[in-house]
């Protein structure tokens, strides 16, 4: 590696609802120096815009001391957004932004190009430059976590289709009567499968069972409302049947996401990440052994399901790997 790799970065910055992080990323996709500022997402533009700007400047003042260089700001923003133009449209959790040229104001101020993307396009680009997903040329990234996001990578490039708004593959229907989401569909797999799904069809199942004890309902202090994700997991890990019952109809639906996607899509690889991914993991033999299931592709089996290689820093990577 030339002296000059090892002193040139490009900094990651994810932008969620609730904080922004942002670290540095070298050219092998190796991320250091994370920091994580709070985000103002209810407040005007310029609050938002600020708490970017906070971030960003904490890292520039680490590179400054250091004598590196800074080629380029990678941004994963909230959709919807539209990555040619950078411009933030209207992302439900972050309010304050609305058509707000987000790529245009951080490059005014630092004089360095600017991307954005959707954090689960840029995610997956991460994964197929420095990942789980190297050396596959059509990659199908799903991350479970609170939502569901997906992003589709073609022969190294993000699939956007015609207006940057693809791919929202946590908001394709299984099940037109089923839950409303928050998008405002029916039936979308993000309210089957995801994070905030798995706890309340946990919470439903000890509703029903009307148990006065059980190891996930003890984990949760007794109250029944204060079940989550994570304590379904530990319970599953405890040897709870309803947290394993839980987790098999979560791998049920998940196989029949995975089957209509490789119908449609047939990728080369499926990667998972998210916060979720980890409380599945155990469980992806059994998806690949449901999928045949619900796809009339006879070789789906031969496609990989494989953990992302980018866990919390996944937004971080993403928006790196926008800039490479």
């Amino acid at each position: 590696m030339a002296t000059s790799d090892q002193n040139t970065y490009v900094i990651g910055v994810d932008i969620g609802g609730t904080k922004v992080a942002a670290g540095f990323v070298n050219h092998a996709g190796e991320i250091s120096h994370v920091t994580r500022v709070p985000m103002v997402s209810d407040g005007d533009a310029a609050a938002g815009l600020n708490s970017v700007i906070e971030a960003i400047d904490s890292l520039l003042a680490k590179a400054q001391q250091n004598h590196w260089t800074i080629r380029a700001i990678g941004i994963c923003a909230p959709g919807p957004l539209d990555p040619n133009t950078g411009v933030v449209i209207n992302p439900p959790n972050v309010t304050c932004w609305r058509n707000f040229p987000l790529a245009a104001e951080i490059s005014k101020r630092y004089r360095v190009p600017v991307k954005i993307e959707n954090d689960a396009n840029a995610a997956a680009l991460a994964e197929v430059l420095w990942g789980a997903g190297k050396g596959y040329a059509k990659v199908f990234y799903i991350s479970i976590g609170t939502g569901i996001g997906t992003g589709f990578i073609l022969d190294g490039h993000i699939y956007n289709g015609r207006t940057g708004a693809a791919p929202e593959g946590g908001h394709v229907s299984i099940d037109y009567r089923g839950p409303v989401c928050g998008c405002g569909k029916r039936g979308c797999i993000e309210v089957f499968i995801s994070g905030t799904a798995i706890a309340k069809r946990a919470q439903a199942k000890l509703e029903a069972a009307n148990l006065s004890h059980s190891p996930m309902l003890d984990l949760a202090g007794g109250k029944i409302a204060a079940v989550t994700c994570e304590l379904v997991n530990q319970a599953h890990t405890g040897g709870d049947e309803i947290a394993k019952a839980t987790l098999l109809d979560t791998v049920e639906l998940l196989a029949v996401y995975l089957g209509n996607t490789i119908d449609l899509l047939e990728p080369d690889v499926i990667v998972v990440g998210g916060g979720v991914a980890g409380v599945l993991k155990p469980f992806f033999d059994e998806v690949r052994e449901r999928i045949p299931s619900w796809c009339i592709n006879s070789r789906c089996r031969e496609i990989p399901l494989i953990s992302a290689h980018y866990g919390a820093n996944s937004g971080i990577a993403g928006g790196a790997a926008l800039c490479n």
